[in-house]
Parts: structure tokens; C-alpha cells; sequence
């Protein structure tokens, strides 16, 4: 991953941590895909919490288009795959999920510009 990935990845992680998420796993791997956080929304509620798959995309410019732009269908379906094995083989979950999107935006220098979060890019 470059260092634009990595720094996006380091400001989406604070941001979850900030809104009430908690971070299981990051850039979790498998032969056809990656999934860059995994988290639980409202951890601590028995009821009404949510296993969640992030996809972050950071740009420094929006000149051949937004972040969330480059999420295509078959991204989205590549995601949902690993996302299904990532459930199957880790027990104690939540049972309600999705996968959600998030969009950083930095200066030339990384520093944070914006960072904006679509909930349920696949429904």
C-alpha cells in the first residue's frame, strides 16, 4: 500500500474510533480481495450493533474524479465476497452487517481536508 493509503487508512481508523466503532481488523487479505477496516457500530449494544466492512479511498485532488467514484460494482462485489468469508470464519458477531464507504480527502502534505461516510454502498 502507499503512503497516501496508509495515511487515509490512519484517518478513517480515528475517525471510526471517534463515532462509536470498534476496529477488529484492518486490511484484512484474501486471494481476490481486501477489505481495508472491519469494525462493530455501537459495540457495547447487545441488540443494536452492526459488523461493518469499510472501504477507504483517499485522493489529494479531485481531478479525475471523487474518492468515492472509484468504487465500482465489481469492487462492491469483491467486497461482499471477502466480507462473507471474513463472517464464516470469525464467530461472535454481530448478525446484522454491511459495507460502508469512506472518503478522505488530504492536502499534498497529508494533512486531513475532509472525510465523508457513505453507509451501505452495496443496498
Amino acid at each position: 500500500m502507499n503512503k497516501l493509503g496508509v495515511l487515509g487508512e490512519m484517518y478513517a481508523t480515528s475517525y471510526l474510533k471517534k463515532n462509536n466503532y470498534r476496529i477488529m481488523a484492518r486490511n484484512f487479505r484474501l486471494r481476490n480481495g481486501e477489505i481495508d477496516i472491519i469494525g462493530i457500530e455501537n459495540p457495547d449494544s447487545l441488540k443494536n450493533n452492526t459488523l461493518v466492512f469499510f472501504e477507504v479511498k483517499t485522493r489529494t485532488t479531485e481531478e479525475f474524479g471523487t474518492p468515492l467514484e472509484s468504487i465500482t460494482y465489481f469492487k462492491i462485489k469483491a467486497l461482499t465476497r471477502s466480507a462473507e468469508v471474513y463472517k464464516a470464519s470469525h464467530h461472535n458477531l454481530p448478525d446484522a452487517m454491511r459495507i460502508d464507504a469512506i472518503a478522505v480527502i488530504l492536502t499534498p502534505l497529508g494533512e486531513l481536508v475532509n472525510i465523508e461516510h457513505v453507509k451501505n454502498i452495496s443496498g
